[in-house]
């Protein structure tokens, strides 16, 4: 059974310094700051993920869930990401189970922190992260409007 994610003060504390790191572009590279805006107060929320980048695409995963900065995204549609001085603004699009099965084992299999959090492990059968999915939203990166 896969952990459940709780928000704690060593995790607040940590994402604190991931996005220090992340600001001066000190941190893997393949780690960004997501920046949207609340779906209530419109207030800008700033949360560090880790981009999945290949030939087919830049994709960012949601192994926690349907958190706080995913209900944001899904209102808001757009947002900015952002590594050192490098900001862009971009669109993001919500996979469906099949196009995001393949994402998720590459995910899983490049972030091994998160593997808790799953019920799969990076060799199971693509069948089985298409099972995975609804519990681990997918997003396509995608340039907005006007570019970045």
């Amino acid at each position: 059974m896969a952990k459940r994610f709780q928000q704690t003060r060593l995790r607040r504390t940590g994402n604190r310094a991931v996005t220090w790191l992340t600001r001066r572009g000190w941190i893997d590279r393949h780690t960004y700051l997501l920046t949207v805006a609340g779906r209530r107060t419109g207030q800008p929320r700033t949360t560090p993920v880790t981009l999945v980048e290949n030939v087919s695409g830049r994709y960012v995963v949601a192994p926690y869930g349907p958190v706080q900065w995913v209900r944001n995204v899904r209102a808001a549609g757009q947002v900015m990401l952002q590594r050192g001085g490098r900001v862009e603004t971009v669109h993001l699009r919500e996979l469906g189970p099949v196009a995001a099965a393949p994402v998720l084992r590459e995910y899983l299999r490049t972030v091994p922190i998160v593997r808790p959090y799953f019920d799969v492990r990076p060799g199971s059968a693509l069948a089985d992260f298409e099972a995975e999915a609804d519990r681990h939203p997918v997003f396509e990166i995608r340039d907005a409007p006007g570019g970045s």
